[in-house]
């Protein structure tokens, strides 16, 4: 009998050290687009690409309700705005945790981990106006957790970017917390060791060539490439593994030499930029997932590494104050096609992604520059309109549809996504009477001419509408 036992912890331990056991593969989804999936068509996608953990940027409970019962993993988000309020009301802490998390948890539910508080607060462009509240704000969501006695299931973080900290070098070993916001960093750190909680961290080797022109592009990716960094014996060949290793040295020299790091956000925009594109951004991915399923971490980071892959989707409506390419990081397009094949696992063995299934788009129409008019006067205030409402991101320089022949099919791209994004409107294909309304598509092979989606709240509205009217049938029949 001991024998038996013996060998049967054995193999439970075994069992816990596999190479064969994966953290999961996670991605982030927002929905700052014009229109957007249902989260049931999200929910496809995810389970048929084995996608088992998604990081919300909110909490929506119509959307959240959707998880429940799929085993996928929830993060759910609070907004930056909301921080003040959560801050300085316990009660509204309460409430939140009430109406958002609580009324999810019943027996095959949805299934919540972790709540982020607030995204990137203490970003350098929002000038210290988070600084008082997102602290304030976690230890209340966190004890509001506690409370409900969900406290120690379901742990409170915030989704940093790298910039919190920095080096005044290439090295690793010269990084620490920026000096504005170690005070806050420090009541962080403590609270999150105190509440066995993970520190999540924004890492994105894009932006670091996109900002510094002279950042070395092979360094970006992950196939040993470019000139290694050396660092107290450390040879680093990538940017991940560098700064990745910077946040673990800020983490040792503020006290905390052991603490459970996620990697919050990763991936590579595929348009809006001439180094975002399709063949680099393959490229990232295929080095990444090669690298994570080794489990082998960074040189200071060893073992599995949890992630959330930035971004399932496209999001046509994101700010582009940081660059054109904030609207491109989907690895899915607008209405969930995938654009290039991969292999989620990291073994290599390529292959597209499942699609959304079942999409309903709006009328196979499109708003095109009417070539037959002769003002052309009007066309630069009109064609300035269409972009600032719209989205011209793809027509930059290097982008999917900077070639595209000619001044006139650039005009109609213009005028034909601000079409779109306007649910197919009459008067959104007017400007001035430059436009009209086509039934040719005048899609490339490398420049999609989209067709507006019949949007997840349309469909709501118009199924809510249909039971009320039915209902009301009913009634007058039965009058």
């Amino acid at each position: 009998m001991d024998i038996i036992r013996v060998l049967m912890t054995w193999t439970f331990l075994a069992f816990l050290v596999s190479p064969n056991l994966v953290q999961g593969i996670g991605v982030n989804w927002g929905n700052q687009a014009s229109q957007n999936m249902q989260p049931s068509t999200i929910v496809q996608i995810l389970k048929d690409n084995k996608i088992d953990q998604i990081k919300l940027f909110d909490s929506d409970h119509w959307t959240v309700k959707f998880f429940a019962g799929t085993g996928i993993e929830v993060m759910l988000g609070i907004p930056n705005n909301y921080l003040a309020e959560l801050a300085n009301d316990y009660d509204k802490a309460k409430e939140w945790v009430q109406e958002n998390v609580t009324k999810h948890l019943y027996d095959d539910g949805v299934k919540i981990k972790y709540i982020a508080v607030g995204n990137e607060p203490f970003l350098k462009a929002y000038n210290g106006s988070n600084l008082k509240t997102t602290f304030p704000a976690l230890k209340n969501v966190q004890k509001a957790l506690n409370e409900a006695g969900i406290g120690d299931k379901i742990k409170v973080t915030t989704p940093q970017n790298a910039d919190v900290y920095e080096s005044g070098s290439n090295a690793p070993s010269a990084g620490n917390f920026r000096s504005d916001l170690k005070e806050n960093m420090i009541q962080i750190l403590k609270f999150f060791k105190e509440n066995n909680s993970p520190f999540l961290v924004n890492i994105y080797p894009f932006l670091s060539l996109y900002q510094n022109p002279g950042f070395p592009m092979d360094f970006a990716f992950f196939d040993g490439g470019a000139k290694p960094v050396q660092d107290k014996g450390i040879s680093y060949t990538n940017m991940f593994d560098a700064n990745l290793d910077t946040l673990v040295w800020s983490l040792r020299k503020n006290g905390i030499q052991k603490m459970k790091i996620i990697v919050g956000e990763i991936g590579w925009p595929t348009d809006g930029h001439i180094k975002a594109n399709v063949k680099l951004a393959k490229k990232f991915y295929d080095g990444f997932f090669k690298k994570m399923a080794t489990k082998k971490g960074t040189p200071l980071y060893p073992g599995d590494i949890e992630y959330y892959l930035f971004s399932l989707t496209d999001e046509n409506k994101k700010s582009i104050a940081p660059g054109d390419f904030e609207r491109h990081w989907g690895i899915f397009r607008y209405d969930g096609q995938p654009k290039f094949p991969v292999d989620f696992t990291g073994k290599g063995n390529d292959k597209m992604p499942v699609g959304a299934k079942g999409i309903k788009y709006l009328e196979k129409k499109w708003c095109a520059y009417n070539s037959d008019l002769k003002n052309i006067s009007l066309v630069p205030d009109n064609l300035g309109y269409a972009c600032a409402m719209g989205d011209c991101t793809a027509l930059n320089y290097g982008s999917s549809c900077n070639k595209l022949g000619s001044v006139q099919a650039n005009i109609s791209y213009a005028f034909n996504m601000y079409f779109q994004m306007q649910n197919q409107d009459v008067e959104a294909c007017s400007f001035q009477g430059l436009a009209k309304i086509v039934k040719t598509n005048a899609s490339t092979s490398e420049c999609l001419f989209p067709i507006a989606l019949e949007s997840a709240g349309t469909r709501l509205w118009m199924q809510t509408g249909i039971s009320i009217l039915a209902g009301l049938l009913v009634s007058l029949a039965l009058f």
